[in-house]
């Protein structure tokens, strides 16, 4: 489904009626639905349904259009020139013995068929994957002869230019797709709309919980200690005021290689439709949905004073304010007549002034108008999203939630897109509290720290990894460095770089004493007091070598090199490896006669079979670098067995290594890359989509800004918004699309 022509499943349609008068407590009686009709053309006029979304009927369940780029042809002669002169006689000579031959012909690519650039640009993802294989070096493969630097050089800098010249001459990027609101972004929206100074409903997602209100971006410095709990790994932080008798829907995971507010899997079941409607109705009813903890509740909820304004008056001016920052952009009088009339019958049929408003509140959060973020129709002939989208762009990426009065006064007047104006208000959240969300979400998702929760080290083995309780683990702090390590680089705008290689970061006696190998006392689960203290060891430092990352990625009883490998392509280079063939058998712990062996030599058979050593070339040089940290991110110099561990390697077959600190030095010499993959993932995060080839030349311009900018984070998050990737929306061609 896409904002311009969405596909709403049964449970959507049903959703959209339930709204149509709009009380949220049945099938309005003017809907023909209600008589059982199966056509979406009885929903043509509900109020409920998004400006610019009109029902069709194309598919049965929630889905997204997706359009070929097939009529994406450049015109430029440049694009014609580097192909000629430049990609045709490489590909001839390097390529088609594997791309190009019928009966050789691998992954289905046959290069021979590419007569001309136009012919490229035809398939963006073909173009996309042969500029990032010869850039990362990929191609040809090991056992083929290498391609001379200067030519695989003017290849990726050919297939750019095709590419570039590709998408500003069509002017056609990434569709956004629409999708629902995660389960943390509907809480964080509803606590904004309603001014609740309580949560409403537990969040375990949110990793670490904040004490004494360390966060102040304000202030550009995170203080020298910090006071933080653990919700996933102690229980006793899930205590916090929210609202009773509230309980929350399912948490969405985290999409494979993605993030939580992937629009694909934000989808809407009828059942999950049933329990927003009684979600909407539990919030408002709670006990503590009051005066004292909702901010709003005298200008909106309370029976206003005598006035000089009939009531209906004061009631429409109290929900056009409400309804317009419910739905991030205004309300139509025909719309709001209908939230309107809806008000006024209850109190005509007795209810109180605050019941009526309650009930109108509670449809309101239960409206597609609501609970979708969208963009306006693709039909429309700006290349750009309009200004209450883009609102909505920043602040559910930046806050997590619904766009502030400030956002929506400046996008009201049409001045938010203004560069100079975007840039003032991107610095302007970047101060606020409430990019404490951004950091609640993105760097553990990012860092795929879940993954630490359900890490169980052999206890007889790592005894020191327990304390108190066979159920407090040392993961508990273990968890919490990283996460404060990304939220100092971003409150302090420090280098990007220090993610992989910092002098600094934030840890608990109990941390300190573990990468000391020093003993550890036995404490108790609750609040961790973590401080700021320097790193002069370059083994530690950034993210990567953290006892978070190394645990889990490492089984109960040993490190799994392949498993940190596949981390360091899939989060540091976002290269994620494609799964492993089926018939592939695991390695198994050392049997009697390998006791003698290093992890290196058990994998040996593995690199030797032809259906796994084109991964194994890319994932152990990677994997095998972290090997002197044991599983529980311990530094060793020798296995067990006595044998010297050997952390040496290449990294993208030209930067060779022979432990950590030079694997991070290798890492740092490819710093531009590690930018754009930090950066693809972030703009993934903010737009609820991967990052294709027509992004590359966004990318492209966010890296060598940000390199400008000493690799800034908050110039790199400045450039991200200010791309057209994130400012612009998809003009779709007019001929020859395929949905799928």
């Amino acid at each position: 489904m896409t904002p311009a022509s969405p596909v709403p499943c049964r449970g959507v349609r049903r959703l959209y009626c339930l709204t149509c008068d709009p009380i949220g407590e049945g099938v309005a009686g003017n809907c023909e639905a209600k008589k059982g009709a199966d056509k979406l053309r009885t929903m043509k006029d509900c109020p409920a349904r998004p400006s610019g979304v009109k029902p069709r009927r194309l598919l049965r369940c929630l889905g997204f259009a997706l359009l070929t780029l097939s009529n994406a042809l450049p015109t430029l002669d440049a694009a014609q020139d580097a192909f000629d002169t430049i990609l045709k006689p490489a590909l001839r000579k390097h390529c088609v013995q594997c791309h190009g031959q019928n009966d050789t012909l691998k992954g289905d690519v046959n290069l021979l068929a590419l007569q001309n650039a136009a012919d490229l640009t035809k398939s963006p993802k073909l173009l996309g994957r042969m500029i990032e294989v010869l850039d990362l070096e990929e191609m040809p493969p090991g056992d083929a002869k290498p391609l001379q630097p200067t030519v695989r050089l003017q290849m990726v800098q050919a297939l750019k230019k095709i590419l570039r010249a590709s998408v500003s001459e069509a002017k056609i990027f990434p569709r956004t797709p629409i999708r629902r609101l995660n389960r943390f972004q509907y809480n964080n929206a509803v606590q904004d709309l309603f001014e609740l100074k309580v949560l409403v409903f537990p969040l375990p997602e949110r990793l670490m919980r904040e004490y004494e209100d360390y966060f102040q971006p304000a202030s550009g410095a995170l203080p020298a200690q910090v006071m933080v709990g653990n919700r996933a790994l102690g229980k006793s932080q899930m205590i916090e005021p929210r609202l009773a008798g509230v309980e929350p829907f399912p948490q969405d995971l985290r999409a494979e290689h993605g993030f939580d507010t992937q629009g694909d899997h934000l989808s809407l079941s009828p059942f999950l439709m049933e329990s927003f409607l009684s979600l909407s109705r539990s919030i408002v009813g709670s006990r503590d949905f009051n005066a004292q903890n909702c901010g709003i509740w005298h200008s909106f909820f309370e029976a206003p004073q005598a006035s000089t304004h009939p009531l209906a008056i004061v009631v429409q001016q109290r929900l056009r304010k409400f309804l317009t920052r419910a739905f991030r952009h205004p309300v139509n009088d025909k719309l709001l007549g209908r939230y309107l009339a809806h008000v006024l019958a209850r109190l005509r049929t007795g209810n109180s002034f605050t019941e009526s408003m309650k009930s109108v509140a509670a449809a309101t959060l239960a409206s597609p108008r609501f609970l979708y973020l969208y963009d306006e129709a693709a039909s429309n002939p700006s290349r750009r999203v309009d200004e209450f989208a883009l609102a909505s762009r920043l602040s559910f990426f930046l806050w997590g939630s619904i766009p502030d009065a400030k956002l929506l006064e400046l996008a009201t007047d049409g001045r938010l897109s203004d560069r100079g104006m975007l840039r003032e208000q991107v610095q302007r959240m970047l101060r606020d509290r409430r990019l404490k969300r951004f950091c609640d979400s993105f760097p553990s998702q990012w860092l795929q720290l879940d993954r630490l929760i359900s890490s169980v080290p052999d206890e007889k083995k790592f005894p020191n990894f327990y304390s108190y309780a066979a159920n407090f683990r040392s993961s508990s702090h273990m968890m919490l460095e990283p996460l404060l390590l990304f939220e100092t680089i971003l409150i302090e705008d420090r280098s990007i770089l220090d993610l992989v290689d910092s002098d600094y970061t934030y840890r608990t006696p109990r941390l300190q004493n573990w990468y000391s190998a020093s003993p550890i006392e036995r404490d108790s689960p609750g609040t961790h007091k973590f401080a700021r203290v320097p790193i002069t060891d370059r083994r530690q430092g950034g993210v990567i070598t953290t006892t978070a990352v190394m645990t889990m990625t490492s089984g109960p009883e040993e490190s799994k090199p392949i498993t940190r490998g596949a981390w360091i392509a899939s989060v540091i280079f976002n290269n994620p490896p494609n799964p492993p063939p089926a018939d592939v058998p695991p390695l198994e712990s050392a049997t009697i006669e390998q006791k003698d062996l290093t992890v290196r030599e058990r994998f040996k058979e593995h690199r030797t079979r032809p259906a796994c050593a084109g991964c194994h070339a890319k994932l152990d040089p990677l994997g095998f670098a972290l090997e002197n940290f044991d599983a529980v991110g311990r530094w060793r110099d020798d296995y067990a067995n006595g044998r010297t561990v050997d952390a040496s390697g290449v990294l993208f077959r030209k930067h060779k290594f022979e432990n950590i600190i030079e694997f991070k030095d290798a890492i740092l010499l490819e710093k531009d890359r590690f930018t754009r993959a930090f950066a693809a993932h972030i703009l993934a995060f903010a737009l609820g989509r991967r990052v294709d080839a027509t992004d590359f030349p966004a990318l492209d311009e966010i890296v060598d800004q940000t390199a400008q900018a000493g690799y800034s984070m908050q110039t790199l998050i400045h450039e991200i918004i200010q791309s057209q990737s994130f400012v612009g929306k998809m003009r779709p061609p007019r001929k020859k699309t395929t949905r799928l």
